[in-house]
C-alpha cells in the first residue's frame, strides 16, 4: 500500500489552495506523484537522476591565465573649471 502524505505549506498550481497537495512515490515505476484534493490537479516526475550536460567553456567560467595585457595608467580627474557648484 502506498502512503500518500500531505505537504505542509504547498500551494496548488491550479487552484492556489494551500495544504491540499499530497505526494507519494512509486519506486517500481521510478516516479514521484502529487495531487490536489481540492481540484484534482495531478503531476508526476521521474526519480531517475540524469547526467548533467557539460558546461560550454566561456571567458566567464575559465580561469585567468595571467595578468591582463593592458598596461596600468593613472588617470587624474580635473573638475570642470566653468562649474560654479562645489
Amino acid at each position: 500500500m502506498t502512503v500518500k502524505r500531505f505537504i505542509a505549506g504547498a500551494v496548488c498550481p491550479r487552484c492556489s489552495e494551500m495544504d491540499k497537495i499530497r505526494a507519494w512515490r512509486d519506486d517500481d515505476a521510478e516516479k514521484q506523484y502529487r495531487e490536489c484534493i481540492s481540484c484534482g490537479y495531478t503531476d508526476e516526475q521521474s526519480t531517475v537522476v540524469q547526467a548533467q550536460p557539460t558546461e560550454i567553456p566561456t571567458r566567464v567560467n575559465t580561469p585567468h591565465s595571467g595578468a591582463p595585457e593592458a598596461e596600468e595608467v593613472v588617470i587624474n580627474f580635473i573638475p570642470n573649471p566653468g562649474m560654479t557648484k562645489h
